[in-house]
């Protein structure tokens, strides 16, 4: 199998680009025009190549990309107009972006430009900016000429940087970028348009129906006091943050207040569009996300967009503004989403696999032993809770007990836990969630020092040493290089340093993005635990995804579930195989206990 590198060039105007549209709307435009394509087999001197778009797909089939390996900066566009528009799909698919992500996260920065100058690779040229607005016909040879040694330099840089990034990648990881790609490169599921012109009637109907009464009065809605009030009779907990300028308590109702822009997803659409009115947007999320939809369905199947190793625990995430993370349980634009003709959908949830790999992370043997036995960790962290025999306990207690264990596992306090408790209409008094916080940390002694010694982690990454923790010494740390996973990627904390924080004390930051900004992100040995925790998971999945994709197509991922789809005359044998891929153990993790819950049917929101 060859190692093919290559990179389009396409027409784009001040009004149609990537930068206006989303890929999926730029590539399946009646605007869409490849100017020319250049290519480098294996190690040999890269090529650049301009026709028509019958001469160009001729160029790019005498490549026989179906038998070799496409390598790509940003593969889900080069790859899409390969798909969608030349009908070729290669053999396998490398993005050099996913691999930066993995490898650099926010220290380098994913841009073909940066990674070029971090690996000595070479300088991104810039005779893109001179092609704005000019389609094929409008280049004059000289011009064309120059375009394509800017292409033939990006191919140069493209297959130089993956050379040098390829270095220890793991096998693994590779897979999972090119199954990652072809959601959306190489789409089946259809989307009912009936069903969701009806959806978005219904949303505008019912946005205008409370935006007639908002209009009444527009003082209750931009007061504070006032919207916190209307907050709560839709049953939401109005957020709330510390004043930077007084210190005490004030409503978190500012555009940049995460907790306050959560409200424009709710799950119901009422709080949106009060959310979106507060905040002069004239249409909610859903409805703009009904709109796309929509689009999508009059030129298409659904592409499903996800970014590799989005967060820096390796987790995906969701890109070109259709974020299939954060769909409501019940949304219509599940309902929406089909299996082709003749195939049903599968869905494949890992049943509370952060809280199960906590215990065996954290050698928390007799919560092991009770997930391993399939009874009820619930309902055994409430009969603790209340002193009561697990057989009395209440659906109410149950429901604390579900949330101290999903909640308290990564060393949230009394005070933080008792605020979750009240975002979800649950009031205690100090005194009783301190017992509840108390109990848990009593119950499960091991969880404690599990916090500890990712704290002492923390240190070893300052002090550049090297060290092991968890189970099987699992966990280890190589110093400056972040924490080693068992795929052989790292957790990375960049420029982890010391500061003393509001209270005097010392605590550890780091960098994050957020936009363009640089900030620093508070970690302690709790927020350590769960980022392992959320790696490990992440990489379970990402193997289980792998074995399901060797028998059937895998369309998606959202958090910890795998959809796939399966011809409908096999899905109770293909359920059966997907829930024992579900439960297999990782080599480096065998007494952890795995489960799942499994649906199918015709749509997303009958799995």
């Amino acid at each position: 199998m060859k190692i093919i590198t290559l990179d389009f060039e396409t027409y784009y105007s001040p009004t149609y680009s990537l930068s206006k549209v989303t890929t999926e709307e730029y590539i399946r435009s009646p605007e869409f025009e490849v100017i020319g394509v250049a290519v480098q087999v294996g190690t040999g001197t890269p090529v650049w190549f301009s026709g028509t778009k019958e001469q160009t797909k001729a160029f790019l089939m005498g490549l026989n990309l179906h038998e070799n390996m496409v390598v790509a900066h940003n593969a889900m566009f080069d790859c899409a107009i390969l798909s969608w528009i030349f009908d070729i799909k290669p053999k396998a698919i490398i993005d050099t972006l996913s691999m930066a992500r993995a490898l650099h996260g926010t220290e380098v920065g994913g841009s073909l430009k940066t990674l070029a100058e971090y690996y000595g690779a070479g300088i991104k040229g810039e005779e893109v900016v001179h092609a704005i607005g000019k389609r094929r016909i409008d280049f004059d040879a000289q011009s064309l000429s120059r375009y394509g040694e800017y292409c033939v330099n990006d191919v140069a840089l493209t297959y130089d940087i993956f050379t040098k990034m390829s270095v220890g990648f793991p096998a693994t990881e590779f897979r999972l970028i090119d199954l990652t790609i072809r959601m959306f490169t190489e789409p089946v599921l259809q989307l009912n348009r009936v069903l969701l012109a009806g959806h978005l009637d219904l949303v505008i109907r019912n946005k205008e129906r409370l935006l007639d009464l908002v209009e009444v009065d527009r003082e209750e809605l931009m007061s504070n006091d006032k919207f916190a009030e209307i907050l709560k009779k839709f049953n939401v907990v109005p957020p709330t943050k510390i004043s930077p300028k007084t210190g005490k308590e004030a409503w978190a109702f500012a555009k940049t207040d995460e907790e306050f822009k959560a409200l424009l997803e709710h799950e119901d659409e009422t709080v949106q569009a009060l959310a979106s009115a507060r905040l002069g947007i004239k249409s909610t999320l859903e409805e703009t996300r009904t709109e796309r939809f929509i689009a999508i369905a009059n030129r298409g199947e659904l592409p499903i967009p996800l970014r590799y190793y989005a967060a820096h625990t390796g987790r995906w995430g969701g890109t070109d503004k259709i974020n299939l993370q954060n769909l409501p349980r019940q949304s219509p634009l599940k309902f929406a989403m089909h299996a082709p003709d003749g195939y049903l959908m599968i869905d494949s949830d890992s049943s509370q696999i952060e809280a199960r790999t906590l215990a065996w992370l954290a050698e928390q043997n007799d919560l092991v032993d009770a997930f391993e036995n399939g009874e009820d960790v619930y309902k055994i962290m409430a009969s603790r809770i209340y002193g009561k025999a697990v057989d009395d306990i209440s659906k109410q207690e149950r429901f604390m007990g579900k949330t101290t264990i999903l909640g308290a596992g990564y060393g949230m306090g009394a005070v933080k836990f008792r605020a979750q408790l009240k975002r979800d209409n649950v009031e205690l008094s100090a005194d009783e969630t301190k017992h509840i916080i108390d109990t848990y940390r009593n119950s499960y002694e091991w969880i404690p020092i599990l916090w500890r010694q990712a704290h002492n982690a923390l240190d070893a990454i300052m002090s550049d040493q090297l060290t092991s923790f968890g189970r099987n010494g699992i966990v280890v740390v190589e110093g400056r290089k972040g924490i080693k996973l068992p795929n052989g990627l790292y957790l990375k904390y960049p420029n982890l340093r010391k500061v003393v924080n509001e209270a005097g004390k010392d605590e550890y930051v780091y960098d994050t993005k957020e936009g363009k900004r640089t900030v620093p992100n508070r970690i302690y040995g709790g927020k350590v635990v769960e980022n392992i925790c959320q790696a490990l998971a992440r990489i379970i999945i990402g193997e289980q995804m792998l074995m399901i994709a060797r028998k059937y197509k895998v369309v998606m991922t959202v958090h910890d579930a795998i959809a796939c789809i399966v011809p409908e005359d096999e899905v109770e044998t293909a359920v059966e195989f997907v829930q024992m891929c579900m439960r297999m153990r990782p080599k480096w993790g065998l007494e952890l206990p795995l489960n799942c819950e499994t649906g199918y049917g015709i749509s997303y929101g009958d799995c």
